[in-house]
């Protein structure tokens, strides 16, 4: 049995056992739809991390979706295979899920992509993202109001200039939003997210058969506990990036 079956037998063991009345509510949903967004340039661990914990309860109605189907490569190389498009992507889903990486600001002015996005949003259970994914999803009018969060390089700066009200927190849920820091925020995205889908149990369970418990080597994760020169050789990495993001959000103008 491969990982994903095992995960979507765990969480199905789990939701059809004793437990508390969350879990009882969730027992005999069907599976969830979920819309993963791919684009060229994008950074692979902010899907790739959510995918392995949510594809268990999509029983298969898991869509990673870009512009045009075929291989996607992400800001680092790793080619991905985008198995939907635009146009075959299902109307009504409850998951819409946005990633970020280096092409964000590109994406934030790509009208196809804001388009798509505003479009699945209005029908969807949860509008989601991780890293500066979450400034996709400002620049289609998705955060006005919204308490959000994103990658520490632009959560200040970019995500007021799209509406958001930017939260220094690893993942916020404001109404039916969901929206991670950076990168390897996303496991911690996808387990908050498959606890409201399915029960703490079922998010327990995930987590067990990922084998989430980290313990980093370093206290480097924030640019707080980095320390100044660390921070500033970050940012240096992330200048063309946040520039990029900044320009971008210039000509946003609420909708």
């Amino acid at each position: 049995m491969h990982r994903r079956a095992f995960t979507a037998s765990l969480t199905a063991a789990v939701l059809a056992g004793p437990g508390d009345a969350v879990r009882a509510s969730a027992r005999g949903r069907p599976p969830v739809s979920i819309a993963m967004l791919m684009f060229p340039g994008m950074t692979a661990l902010d899907l790739v991390g959510p995918q392995a914990i949510l594809a268990g309860l999509a029983g298969g109605r898991l869509h990673l979706v870009a512009r045009q189907t075929g291989p996607i490569p992400s800001d680092t190389g790793l080619t991905m295979v985008a198995d939907t498009s635009f146009e075959t992507c299902p109307g009504e889903i409850d998951v819409l899920f946005v990633p970020g990486g280096d092409a964000t600001p590109g994406q934030m002015r790509e009208e196809a992509t804001l388009a798509f996005l505003r479009d699945r949003a209005a029908r969807a259970s949860w509008v989601t993202s991780v890293c500066t994914g979450s400034l996709i999803l400002g620049a289609a009018g998705l955060l006005d109001g919204y308490r959000a969060t994103s990658h520490w390089c632009v959560r200040e700066t970019v995500l007021p200039r799209l509406g958001a009200i930017p939260v220094n927190r690893r993942v916020v849920v404001d109404r039916n939003r969901i929206t991670a820091a950076g990168i390897s925020a996303g496991l911690d995205f996808a387990l908050v997210l498959a606890a409201l889908l399915h029960g703490d149990d079922a998010a327990r369970t995930s987590q067990l058969v990922a084998e989430y418990a980290p313990e980093p080597p370093f206290s480097a994760g924030t640019p707080e506990t980095a320390g100044p020169d660390i921070a500033a050789g970050a940012g240096a990495i992330l200048k063309d990036l946040v520039d990029g993001s900044l320009a971008a959000a210039a000509s946003y103008a609420p909708r």
